[in-house]
């Protein structure tokens, strides 16, 4: 009778043990959609603003005026109200349908210091903005990116870029879905509204999603919104499109893939992807990752298998170059997976994390599969955002933040080992050729 009751007890204990634990977070309920409407008549003054990296000491200055006469200049310096040079770009617009866009400009400031701010105001009028320039290029320099996909424009979005403004970053990450204008155009302004306190301070490098395409066959090219105000570096590899490239900061190589652009083997994807990984100097950049938006790894209910195919053609080129990480979102929920390849745990594999989860309007995606592969790790529907610092040429810490209510809390925190470092025991000159003859001809994703 009193082991019974012992066990009884115990068995208690460890119910209100579980209870305790799923009591400690109650997912909070979903927020308004935000839009932010222009007014007012024509004018010159800068809106949207955002800058990205646009090339060694280069950064892309873009904004939006509804007049069609601005200019396309930018006035900088290192000290406010005294700018010491001027650059001139260019300046595009766009039709949909009843919809006529303003004035997007887009001006390459530079030579520019490292981890630097600069004063600046565009169009040689109204308000001025400043932005700080990475740390410089260097195997063993230090920097964090800030990471983040599916943003939208919701009260959970704003949430989300508090925290990520809070986390002292140095370069964003942002993996496709950005406005969720979703076809209605004057969502895309509203989008540039919000976020310009954050983009127009530190770099965003953005790639696009299924809720950017808006194309409509035979009347409206796809990517239409995206690609006028959202204009990325073309790759020195020879990339010439605004969809996928790839960039280099501090002691990190950037791959931007596009989940929505042909990736087959005869695409200018695949052929530009083997190219950039050609050049790839580990001794220069240890770091090696990709962001792209459709998961090649995926335990959520929601939108399985999407993203099969272009693992299918491109995985082997990713794992044959050591890739340390591949960040997706599409799913609205979070999902950190261990090295993996083939889908199989491997040593010299990839890790991959799905954060689709920066506050869009569609909710999050909350069921999971009921067998957790061997290959996730950690996984949760919540809004948040995560952190990847480059402490140095082997190692960096990686952290998820969870959206709990207003706080920004450390829900996930692993440290990671470069696959170029020498205790990795993942050789990138030594890896074998795997599976070339056996690749299939595919094409993108649909929407």
């Amino acid at each position: 009778m009193a082991i019974i009751m012992l066990v009884t007890t115990l068995l208690s204990m460890a119910l209100l043990c579980e209870e305790a634990t799923a009591a400690a977070y109650v997912r909070p309920p979903a927020r308004p959609n935000l839009m932010l409407f222009a007014g007012g008549k024509k004018s010159i003054q800068p809106d949207q603003v955002h800058v990205s990296l646009a090339g060694p000491n280069r950064m892309r200055v873009s904004w939006m005026t509804s007049s069609m006469t601005a200019p396309s200049t930018v006035h900088y310096g290192t000290t406010s109200q005294q700018y010491t040079a001027i650059a001139s770009g260019v300046k595009k617009s766009y039709s949909y349908f009843l919809y006529k866009s303003g004035q997007m400009h887009h001006v390459v400031v530079g030579p520019l210091l490292d981890n630097t701010t600069y004063y600046y105001m565009c169009g040689g009028s109204g308000r001025e903005f400043k932005f700080t320039t990475p740390p410089p290029a260097g195997p063993d320099v230090p920097i964090k990116f800030a990471v983040v996909g599916d943003l939208g424009q919701t009260g959970w979005t704003k949430s989300t870029l508090e925290h990520i403004e809070n986390s002292n970053y140095n370069v964003l990450l942002l993996a496709g879905d950005l406005s969720y204008a979703d076809y209605y155009q004057p969502l895309w302004d509203s989008f540039g509204k919000l976020v310009t306190p954050y983009a127009s301070a530190k770099p965003w490098m953005v790639t696009l999603g299924n809720h950017d395409i808006e194309g409509i066959p035979y009347i409206v090219d796809p990517f239409r919104a995206y690609n006028t105000r959202w204009q990325m570096p073309y790759s020195e590899s020879g990339s010439v499109s605004n969809q996928f490239y790839s960039f280099e900061t501090a002691g990190v190589h950037v791959l931007m893939l596009a989940s929505y652009a042909d990736f087959d083997e005869d695409s200018s994807q695949y052929k530009w992807l083997q190219a950039d990984l050609a050049r790839v100097d580990r001794s220069r950049t240890p770091w090696l990752i990709a962001v792209l938006h459709a998961p090649w790894y995926n335990s959520n209910a929601a939108h399985q298998l999407n993203g099969d195919r272009m693992m299918a053609a491109m995985e082997s080129l990713l794992y044959e170059a050591r890739v340390d990480m591949v960040f997706a979102g599409h799913v609205h929920a979070y999902e950190r997976m261990t090295r993996v390849y083939s889908m199989k745990r491997d040593p010299c594999g990839i890790i991959h994390i799905t954060i689709g989860d920066g506050g869009n309007r569609e909710g999050l995606a909350q069921s999971f599969l009921d067998e957790q592969p061997e290959w996730s790790m950690y996984r949760e529907a919540s809004f948040g955002h995560g952190e990847l610092d480059m402490v140095n040429a082997t190692h960096a810490r990686w952290t998820w933040h969870r959206n709990d209510d207003d706080e920004a809390v450390v829900a996930d925190d692993i440290w990671i080992t470069s696959l170029s470092a020498p205790e990795s025991q993942c050789s990138v000159s030594s890896s074998t050729k795997r599976g070339v003859s056996n690749r299939r001809v595919l094409r993108p994703l649909g929407t």
